[in-house]
């Protein structure tokens, strides 16, 4: 099972990488105004669509990782792609904070821990019906969506962030889930299949919104909160994942400062991100 090690760490890396060139692009189309009309420019950014790609191979690596290693340690190695991304960034010449470098150090040692209580092996097969459900998970999700969409509470950031999550969770238990068929277009009739690509496109569309009601700290933070405890929580009770012999606390102490360390790296990221652009408006101003 090193194999599902190995492609969980390529998950990671390509996310948090493909998370750099896809700002690369955005910044050098200028798309920040948050309008739809901005991302127009993107089309003629490579560096973007490259971002794309990257992200598209890392989830194709966290899809292999998912079958043969339990949703708790790599949904937790996936929130902490932001690590890889704040890393990244360091070496093109991003200023980043001891703090940061302190939550990177905290994430990395509960991944450490998660690693070693983690129990290899696939998960427990769903019935029929629950991977239907699977595949309108959606609906409900998208009509939340469309209501905190239309209002401007507080809590429509928080409730868009909150859905996107979900679909997030749902992606990876569909793919923890997934039976792979002898041949590959019998893949279309496998209600996982359809489920991964739904729940995806739609977590990917409630994100994009939350980012537009409010700041990307505590739309991440949200977002990372409800898809790796919820697709945990259904990985240990209903999917059959384990933890070894005697490591549970080791796995929950683990859990924590993986995911709290992931959302640090966040928030710091974001507020040095916020320092720099106050920084150069006052230069300008000046």
């Amino acid at each position: 099972m090193a194999l599902g090690y190995v492609f969980a760490v390529l998950a990671t890396l390509a996310s948090g990488s493909g998370s750099i060139l896809e700002s690369l692009g955005v910044r050098r189309a200028g798309a920040y105004g948050g309008r739809s009309l901005d991302l127009i420019a993107l089309r003629r950014q490579w560096l973007y669509f490259l971002g794309l790609g990257v992200n598209l191979l890392g989830f194709g690596f966290a899809s292999a990782a998912l079958h043969r290693l339990p949703l708790f340690l790599v949904q937790s190695m996936l929130a902490f792609s932001v690590g890889v991304t704040a890393t990244i960034s360091v070496f093109m010449g991003a200023r980043v904070r001891a703090s940061t470098w302190g939550a990177l150090a905290v994430g990395a040692t509960g991944l450490v821990l998660l690693g070693v209580s983690a129990e290899p092996g696939p998960a427990q097969a769903l019935s029929s019906h629950w991977r239907w459900i699977l595949v309108a998970a959606p609906v409900p999700v998208l009509a939340l969506a469309l209501y905190a969409r239309r209002r401007q509470h507080v809590w429509a950031k928080a409730a868009l962030a909150f859905g996107s999550g979900v679909s997030y969770s749902v992606v990876g238990i569909s793919a923890r889930t997934l039976h792979l068929p002898d041949t590959a277009w019998r893949l279309v009739l496998e209600p996982a299949a359809w489920s991964i690509a739904l729940n995806g496109l739609t977590a990917a569309v409630l994100f994009a919104m939350a980012l537009q009601k409010g700041g990307p700290t505590g739309v991440t933070a949200i977002m990372f909160t409800t898809n790796t405890t919820l697709s945990s929580f259904v990985g240990l009770v209903y999917l059959d994942d384990q933890v070894r012999a005697g490591y549970v606390t080791a796995a929950t102490i683990g859990f924590v400062l993986a995911i709290a360390g992931a959302l640090a790296v966040a928030r710091y990221s974001a507020d040095t991100r916020q320092e720099d652009r106050t920084a150069t408006a006052a230069r300008t101003r000046v």
